[in-house]
């Protein structure tokens, strides 16, 4: 099945693409974006939602954008699309400003909890969507058809919306954020509600708008996602941009010791000190050392006729990175130096 680009009605992407390579223009620009709102009932002061958020991602990025609850990361995608005004500062989407309403022409957005007139269907939705850019009423129905294929919805097609799961709503959510073939895709929490399956799915479907050049741009609280599919990652926390870089590169890099599995079977056992540091599973141990005591452990148990089965280095993930940041946003060192790299 052959799906229209944009190109298809006359606007030369490829071209646009090769001008936009050439000048080295970012996908997506963040310029000191600030936001204030007002604190409390009677509007005494302003609470800090942004705190000049400053950076760029290229174009054809996977890029991650974390932090806990309240951080700021629906709010920094509310000011993107419009629906809320900055205090300060702005963005640009491929060089044009947020205020530019042309820019949506290039984008995609699922918000976090979409909400659709429950009464359509999903078939019905996505069509709505699709004469926002003017297809024809067989390019409509094709796209339609795909989409709702793409994201498993095809058996529930022509039911209501408001008989949907949270699940089976993101999906549809998910398919009118790329119905239209955007450059840019924006997601707030797109795994939000998802089975495992559906998790896979979505993944499968970032990977495949990368594999296209698109740039995707998604918020996520939950790390492993971040690390299987962003080319580079952002955390924020209290509105303030922490840290940014690849996930490998923005934890540190320095081996934080060494991990043995091995077997140990009657009457043989693991001399004691190595069992007072080792996690038990029937006759397999788990032991953690320093990386300079690693050839003295496995002399050790050689000598006990223990089966080694693996030895793997120690990194920290990009959940201890979080954490670390979350717990202690202002000793950040490591963050620090990789936002001055960045």
């Amino acid at each position: 099945m052959r799906l229209c680009t944009p190109s298809d009605s006359g606007v030369d992407l490829a071209r646009v693409n090769l001008k936009n390579t050439i000048m080295g223009q970012p996908a997506i620009e963040f310029l000191s974006l600030t936001k204030d709102y007002p604190r409390g009932q009677w509007k005494r002061g302003v609470v800090r939602s942004l705190d000049s958020l400053t950076f760029e991602v290229e174009e054809g990025e996977v890029f991650g954008f974390l932090g806990p609850n309240g951080a700021g990361k629906t709010t920094t995608l509310k000011c993107v699309m419009g629906l809320i005004f900055p205090t300060a500062g702005t963005a640009r989407v491929r060089g044009r400003s947020i205020d530019d309403v042309q820019m949506h022409r290039e984008i995609g957005y699922l918000p976090e909890q979409p909400y659709f007139y429950d009464y359509l269907t999903a078939r019905e939705l996505l069509d709505y969507f699709a004469r926002f850019f003017g297809y024809g009423v067989a390019e409509r129905q094709e796209r339609v058809a795909y989409f709702l294929e793409r994201v498993r919805l095809t058996p529930f097609a022509d039911v209501q919306l408001r008989k949907f799961s949270k699940g089976m709503l993101q999906r549809a959510g998910i398919a009118q954020a790329i119905l239209h073939d955007p450059q840019v895709v924006f997601l707030d929490e797109p795994m939000s509600g998802l089975d495992p399956i559906g998790r896979r799915e979505v993944r499968d479907i970032i990977l495949e708008l990368k594999e296209k050049g698109r740039t995707v741009f998604f918020s996520t609280h939950v790390l492993t996602d971040a690390e299987m599919l962003c080319d580079r990652v952002a955390v924020l926390v209290g509105g303030k941009l922490q840290g940014i870089g690849s996930p490998a590169e923005i934890v540190s890099i320095e081996v934080q010791g060494m991990e043995i599995l091995c077997e140990v079977g009657p009457p043989r056992q693991l001399p004691a000190g190595l069992a007072e540091r080792a996690t038990r599973s029937g006759n397999r141990y788990r032991i953690q050392v320093p990386e300079a005591q690693l050839y003295d452990t496995l002399a050790q148990l050689r000598g006990c006729e223990a089966r080694i089965l693996s030895v793997a280095p120690l990194r920290p993930t990009l959940e201890d990175y979080f954490m670390r940041l979350v717990e202690h946003p202002n000793q950040a060192a490591v963050a620090e130096s990789a936002g001055e790299r960045a």
